[in-house]
C-alpha cells in the first residue's frame, strides 16, 4: 500500500508544479504521512484519516508561510499585492473625454480607456488633466482632480 501512496504523492507534486496551488502540496504531504502510517500496519481507513489530518495540518501551517513569502516577494520586486479593480485605486489617470459634474467622462490608465465620474467635483475636468482613482462602482471609476501644483 505504501507504493500507492507514493504514486499519489508524486502525481500531486506534479500537479502542484503545474498549477501552483497550495492545497495540492498539502495533499501530497498528507499522502506521505499515510505512506509512513503503512509501516505501522494501520488499515486503509486509518491511513486515509492520517492523510486527511496531515493534509489539514500542512494547510494550516503552510498557508501563513506562503502568504508571508509571497508578500515579501511582492515587496522585494516592488509589486502591489492588490489585483483586479482594487489595483486601480490610487493610480493616476489622464482625462481623454472631459468630465462634467453629474455626468460620465473617460480617462486612460496604462492604455486602457475607462468610464469615470467625479461626484465631488463641481467643475468640468478638461481633456488632458490628471486625476486620481478614488473608488469604483462596477466598471465605472470614481476619480478626483489633482491640484494644479501636483502635476
Amino acid at each position: 500500500m505504501w507504493l500507492v501512496w507514493i504514486i499519489i504523492c508524486t502525481v500531486l507534486v506534479i500537479i502542484e508544479v503545474i498549477s501552483q496551488m497550495i492545497w495540492t502540496i498539502c495533499l501530497a504531504i498528507g499522502c506521505l504521512a499515510a505512506m509512513i502510517s503503512t509501516f505501522f500496519d494501520l488499515t486503509v481507513p486509518y491511513q486515509i484519516v492520517v492523510m486527511a489530518v496531515a493534509a489539514v495540518a500542512a494547510y494550516v501551517f503552510l498557508m501563513p508561510v506562503f502568504r508571508k513569502w509571497h508578500a515579501s516577494m511582492d515587496e522585494k520586486e516592488g509589486r502591489d499585492a492588490r489585483t483586479g479593480m482594487d489595483a486601480l485605486l490610487g493610480r493616476k489617470a489622464v482625462v481623454v473625454e472631459e468630465i462634467r459634474p453629474g455626468e460620465l467622462g473617460r480617462a486612460r490608465i496604462d492604455g486602457d480607456n475607462w468610464q469615470v465620474c467625479a461626484p465631488h467635483c463641481n467643475e468640468v475636468i478638461r481633456h488632458g488633466r490628471e486625476v486620481v482613482v478614488t473608488g469604483y462602482d462596477s466598471i465605472i471609476l470614481t476619480v478626483a482632480e489633482l491640484p494644479e501644483d501636483s502635476i
